[in-house]
């Protein structure tokens, strides 16, 4: 076996253990990942002190942005906690499927706001809007999850 050769195997062999070890600990990361964010961004806005809040309120204009973005962020609270227990993760996801198209709505309603030039350009805001297209793609992931403990054991048991 030349020295080429050698390397090549080794570099398999600890390739597999890289996919192994990313295997076992990327979903849960990826739950308690979303789980933060959605606690923290949505604690932000209970306690008054998001980023967003001028967006939200300019967003949600027919409601009180006094009310409306406090309940919003207690909404993303829940979303975050529900996603740290694997028996609420449905309630989480289910949360997190009917809050997310509102996150889109400035799209529409304040493209100003979200474009510095149209289709392309993005403001923060406007990145800030689209960032949820990865909390969508990580919500699918998690989601593609929850049944996974209990299909394992009508395999075993096949």
């Amino acid at each position: 076996m030349t020295i080429i050769e050698k390397a090549n195997k080794q570099f398999e062999t600890l390739d597999q253990q890289v996919i192994k070890y990313m295997s076992k600990l990327g979903l849960p990361i990826l739950r308690y990942s979303l789980a933060v964010v959605f606690i923290w961004f949505g604690g932000l806005k209970v306690l008054g002190l998001s980023p967003a809040y001028d967006l939200v309120a300019a967003t949600v204009y027919w409601l009180t942005p006094e009310i409306i973005v406090p309940l919003l962020g207690l909404w993303e609270v829940l979303i975050g906690v529900a996603l740290l227990f694997r028996p609420l993760i449905r309630v989480g996801l289910l949360l997190l499927a009917g809050q997310m198209p509102g996150t889109f709505l400035p799209i529409v309603l304040l493209p100003d706001v979200v474009f510095t030039a149209f289709p392309i350009g993005l403001t923060i805001e406007g990145q800030y809007i689209f960032k949820n297209l990865v909390i969508i793609g990580a919500a699918l992931v998690v989601g593609s999850t929850v049944n996974a403990k209990a299909k394992a054991s009508s395999n075993a048991s096949e």
